[in-house]
């Protein structure tokens, strides 16, 4: 008797038939309460948070995902956000981006998820306004990073 596959691919293989058949899948959100096993088997609580945007890099790049398209209220990446000089980054590397300083509260882990799925993968990805995300696929709107 074959031995069952690990729960990762089954769950892989879910979503690979869902985007397949033409559905919209929507996966790996947080939520639920982060615990360690202990040595004598027990849960115990500790404190996590589940990063939404590099979580979607690691499936994105679980998945030989063609693009990453990262969804946001801001119509591109800024280098200089919250200044007056602030501009849009448009077509942009993983070596540019990563040169650059992103606080924390704001782009930092968006453009640390798009590089990493980049960096992985060898796809592009783009980070931008919902309203865009067709165009975000074609390169014309929002930051779009390539390898």
């Amino acid at each position: 008797m074959p031995s069952p596959e690990p729960v990762e691919l089954v769950e892989l293989n879910i979503i690979r038939q869902l985007a397949a058949g033409g559905a919209i899948v929507v996966c790996a959100g947080g939520g639920g309460v982060p615990v360690v096993r202990l040595d004598a088997g027990a849960l115990r609580g500790v404190e996590a948070v589940v990063d939404k945007d590099l979580t979607a890099a690691l499936l994105a790049t679980a998945l030989a995902a063609d693009a990453l398209v990262i969804l946001t209220d801001v119509a591109a990446v800024e280098d200089g956000y919250g200044t007056p000089q602030a501009r849009p980054i448009g077509r942009t590397t993983v070596r540019d981006l990563r040169a650059r300083s992103f606080p924390a509260g704001s782009m930092r882990p968006k453009v640390q998820a798009a590089c990493r799925f980049v960096e992985a993968t060898g796809a592009m990805a783009a980070i931008g306004r919902l309203d865009d995300a067709a165009a975000l696929l074609d390169g014309t709107a929002g930051t779009v990073v390539m390898p």
